[in-house]
């Protein structure tokens, strides 16, 4: 893309081979994301062009620069928009997950290394990265760690567009067998943590969704009832707190919504803090 908000072109560039702890990846198969259209969308003095956007993808290592240990030629792979340099303080704790180093920021157009991009127009013009993935592009050069392998009998068509979802389920909520999940959200990302919690043997999986469609589809993914907000008078939080007896064991919030959040975090089952000696409200995160 050149300028926000204009088609975005097919056009024969230059990518440069990988630099030291870099890889070039054959892009074969790539999602569209809302982030995508957002930055797409973007203007003002921040904004990057010429740019090349995308960034949940699957392909295969071309080849690979020095101090790259893990990764060689031939390797089936997806690209990590948040990366793990697996080296900061950050990397390090068990508290954290967005690394201090490759962390998601939109506003870097070039590599690690050393800042330049890999990228250029056939007449020798720069072309600026997109959050260290860049994969609407036949090949691209990332940093090893926003670079994971996969096992290669995986379908590289459907992997690439879970980039996140199950590992929320199996790694971060820790979903138990026998439990009750709430899904705010059916697009893929809600469609993932659907499946993962079916796989985690969760015993009841309530999918929410204001697309009908969505709804009949999300049972194909594990999830064994429905909820539309315009069936209800209610707030929904209270139609599952109804239909759970009190509140879900987990809850997930895959829109991006900070009204949607909140409904989510209301659909769980309270948890005891203390006693208060006053009436005065305190002024904390429910998050916690």
């Amino acid at each position: 893309m050149r300028k926000a908000k204009e088609p975005l072109l097919i056009e024969e560039i230059r990518v440069d081979p990988p630099h030291c702890g870099e890889v070039r990846v054959k892009i074969l198969f790539t999602a569209l994301c809302h982030s995508d259209v957002h930055y797409w969308e973007f203007e003002g003095i921040r904004a990057l062009f010429p740019r090349i956007l995308g960034h949940e993808a699957a392909g295969i290592v071309e080849s690979v620069g020095d101090n790259v240990p893990d990764l060689a030629p031939g390797d089936h792979v997806l690209t990590l928009f948040t990366g793990e340099c697996k080296s900061c303080q950050k990397c390090k704790s068990d508290k954290a997950n967005v690394c201090s180093v490759l962390g998601i920021n939109p506003f870097r157009g070039g590599m690690l290394e050393d800042g330049k991009t890999r990228f250029f127009s056939k007449d020798g013009e720069p072309i600026f990265h997109f959050i260290g993935t860049s994969t609407f592009s036949e090949y691209t050069v990332l940093h090893h760690g926003c670079v994971v392998k996969v096992n290669p009998a995986a379908p590289l068509d459907r992997i690439c567009l879970l980039s996140c979802g199950l590992g929320s389920v199996w790694n971060v909520a820790n979903v138990e067998p026998g439990s009750t999940v709430a899904i705010f959200g059916l697009g893929t990302l809600g469609m993932a943590v659907a499946e993962g919690a079916r796989m985690a043997g969760a015993s009841r999986v309530i999918g929410i969704d204001i697309n009908r469609q969505k709804l009949e589809l999300a049972r194909m993914f594990g999830v064994t009832e429905t909820l539309h907000p315009a069936d209800h008078a209610m707030p929904l939080q209270q139609v599952v707190q109804g239909m759970t007896g009190g509140g879900t064991d987990y809850s997930f919030e895959c829109v991006g919504n900070v009204d949607v959040i909140r409904s989510a975090i209301e659909s769980c089952h309270d948890v005891r803090l203390n006693s208060l000696s006053s009436r005065e409200l305190l002024s904390f995160s429910r998050l916690l």
